[in-house]
């Protein structure tokens, strides 16, 4: 049990104020579809941490610390662009795009923005000490969940008050100071 305890609370503490949570505010406004970004996240979360799992029991330290800093600063980078395209496949507010198109951009997003992550390196951690994938995958994930899920629902009643392209805005200026933050190591 203090694996799953100590992963919990670890990733519950260390998601707080996390690019994750801003990317659940940026989906949930974009699609104003709560339960399926939530659904995404945790699938996404799953098959992340269980993976990172997997690699911190096997293989240890083996990725060096510089590559995960460029790719994740890089894709922040990346995210803050995209951030600014209005969503394509459906109307303005995102809401055409359907279950389908939420769920599985915020499964991608996710999967996507948690490679690197120090929720990520964490669960790594945790799971070459513990030597229990089940209970530090289910703690991290669990631990996202706490973090994230709040971030979604906030989003999903701030699209009431803020217009989209705002939001796309803001989103995307906070993308772009988080990248440049992690590659120039500030």
């Amino acid at each position: 049990m203090d694996a799953f305890l100590t992963s919990l609370g670890l990733v519950t503490l260390a998601e707080m104020g996390d690019k994750t949570q801003l990317l659940a505010l940026f989906l949930a406004t974009r699609f104003r579809r709560p339960w399926p970004v939530v659904g995404g996240i945790l699938g996404a979360t799953l098959v992340n941490h269980t993976l990172a799992g997997i690699v911190g029991i096997e293989v240890g330290d083996m990725i060096p610390q510089v590559w995960l800093k460029w790719g994740l600063g890089l894709s922040f980078l990346v995210m803050g662009g995209w951030s600014l395209i209005p969503d394509k496949l459906g109307d303005e507010d995102g809401r055409k795009g359907g279950d389908h198109g939420a769920f599985l951009t915020t499964l991608i997003s996710f999967f996507l923005v948690e490679m690197g992550d120090k929720t990520q390196v964490a669960t790594m951690a945790l799971a070459a000490q513990f030597k229990n994938l089940f209970l530090v995958a289910s703690g991290t994930t669990i631990g996202m969940l706490i973090a994230d899920v709040p971030a979604v629902f906030l989003g999903e009643r701030l699209t009431r008050a803020i217009p989209a392209a705002t939001m796309r805005r803001i989103a995307a200026a906070l993308f772009v100071v988080l990248g440049a933050a992690i590659l120039l190591g500030w």
